[in-house]
């Protein structure tokens, strides 16, 4: 894969990878940007394959799909989860009824439209949500949903692997709507021993609930421990 000669969106020459095939990318530490790769498909492989190596797509419309892996990596450990006194008591109260994986394709969809400062358009483009969309029925993509008077008013959803959580998006149409999906979430993921969320670049929405960078060195080495691991029953 190059960049050169690229055509815009995923490449329909560039062979389907099932859930059982692998693709061997450039190794991140011999990269010096977060820029590994560009070109390829977002097939259930190629996706999977990605993410066992620390590498996401993350691309504008009309764009190959861009391969990244940053340097430092943002992640939240379960000793590090922070839940504020005022969040700890909108989830004890109840405020929003949350649910795993009971809507993932509204909560996909969702994250596609919100409108996030900063931001001009999406990269959650239609390719991006068919393809998470197939790794959720696969059992790789899960989403957190949070319910307003049985509307959904935010969420949140990523990919597990082993012991590792990718954190891809959230959204949210009510006030810590998105907290209150993120955080029920985070505490039943690090109840069940995985051992980090990686929420892939800083922002200071995931560092207020605890997040800190970490060398990608280190990110790696601790994927290398997690990924392959597999839960309890």
């Amino acid at each position: 894969m190059s960049v050169e000669g690229q055509r815009g969106g995923p490449d329909p020459d560039f062979p389907y990878l099932s859930e059982h095939d692998r693709f061997s990318f450039p190794d991140p530490l011999t990269k010096k940007g977060s820029l590994i790769a560009v070109g390829g498909n977002l097939s259930p492989g190629m996706l999977l394959s990605a993410y066992e190596q620390g590498i996401f797509p993350w691309f504008s419309p009309g764009d190959p799909v861009i391969w990244q892996s940053p340097d430092p990596r943002f992640v939240i450990f379960p000793e590090k989860l922070h839940v504020s006194r005022s969040m700890q008591k909108l989830l004890k109260c109840g405020v929003y009824r949350i649910a795993f994986n009971l809507d993932f394709p509204a909560v996909i969809k969702a994250c596609s439209e919100i409108e996030r400062r900063a931001q001009n358009g999406t990269w959650i483009t239609s390719d991006i949500i068919e393809a998470y969309t197939k790794l959720h029925h696969l059992g790789y993509a899960h989403s957190a949903e949070a319910y307003l008077d049985g509307e959904l008013v935010g969420g949140c959803y990523g990919i597990l692997m082993g012991r590792a959580f990718f954190g891809e998006s959230m959204f949210s149409l009510k006030p810590n709507a998105s907290k209150a999906a993120f955080l029920t979430l985070a505490r039943y993921l690090f109840e069940n021993n995985v051992t980090f969320i990686d929420c892939q670049i800083p922002t200071k929405h995931l560092a207020s609930l605890g997040g800190e960078e970490i060398s990608r060195k280190d990110f790696l080495r601790l994927l290398k421990e997690s990924v392959f691991s597999v839960l309890p029953d």
